[in-house]
């Protein structure tokens, strides 16, 4: 039976956010006093946090805590949902995209998103799934779509498994490739942040750290936001990590400082796996 933990009102929020700002960089995404609804269902609470550019932060938290709907927030997903509602900013690069006048498919293009089951387009070869966003776009140039698919495929360390086999369909790669044909997909268009939601439940432990590195390696150009409910997957790839609970914000800081001496109790109890 899944224990359930009172919050107090007063649960400290971003507690190291701004000495980890001076240290390392600059937020790419801020949240302020955000919440969201599906219905009536409150699902975040004044959720504020700042994401630091060109890092892994990592989302965890029990089932039902409110984690993937967080980063649908981050680029407007969360409103693709009937009844769904938001209150509260999300800035990318100072700008609140929740703006009136504000594009959420311009936000999308900029803000990227591989879903925890792999979801190639099934019609479509490795080259299409690929080229489908750039296509989608307007682009229309033989070598722009070549140069542009070679280039994504290398970012998610797939080129070198598909080279041959570019006009094959793109669910007939195994699942761990068509999971990177997925963030090559995300890639294509160039965003500047990628979130991921849970993107190795699926996967074997092979393909699990093949993901890893490749989080890994796009963290240098990308600003990456993963949810996993592997504590040890947190631990290996995320620089900062966000601990949810109930809808709110409990702890964030650098990974190793949470994993290792958190502030909070509830963070030290579900980490040790007191519940959850």
């Amino acid at each position: 039976m899944t224990e359930t933990l009172q919050v107090e009102k007063s649960t400290p929020q971003n507690t190291e956010t701004v000495e980890t700002r001076k240290q390392v960089g600059r937020y790419k995404i801020q949240t302020d006093m955000l919440n969201a609804w599906f219905g009536k269902n409150h699902v975040l609470k004044n959720i504020s946090i700042g994401v630091i550019e060109n890092n892994t932060t990592a989302i965890i938290g029990p089932s039902g805590c409110g984690k993937s709907t967080f980063i649908r927030t981050l680029n407007r997903m969360h409103e693709l949902v009937p009844g769904a509602r938001t209150k509260g900013s999300v800035l990318l690069d100072d700008e609140n995209i929740y703006a009136r006048g504000v594009d959420p498919v311009s936000v999308r293009r900029r803000v990227g998103m591989v879903f925890q089951k792999p979801n190639p387009f099934p019609t479509m070869s490795v080259y299409d799934n690929v080229a489908a966003g750039l296509k989608l776009n307007g682009v229309r140039d033989a070598d722009t779509l070549d140069t542009a698919v070679r280039n994504s495929l290398e970012k998610a360390f797939l080129w070198d498994e598909v080279k041959g086999d570019l006009d094959k369909s793109g669910v007939s790669l195994s699942g761990g490739q068509q999971q990177r044909l997925c963030i090559a997909r995300a890639l294509a268009v160039e965003p500047e942040v990628l979130l991921m939601d849970e993107p190795c439940s699926a996967l074997d432990p092979i393909a699990t750290a093949k993901i890893e590195e490749l989080i890994s390696s796009l963290k240098q150009t990308y600003t990456v936001v993963i949810v996993t409910h592997n504590m040890q997957q947190a631990a290996r790839v995320a620089d900062f990590t966000a601990f949810l609970y109930l809808g709110q914000l409990i702890e964030y800081g650098e990974t190793t400082s949470l994993f290792e001496n958190p502030k909070e109790e509830l963070t030290e109890r579900y980490l040790t796996g007191k519940f959850g």
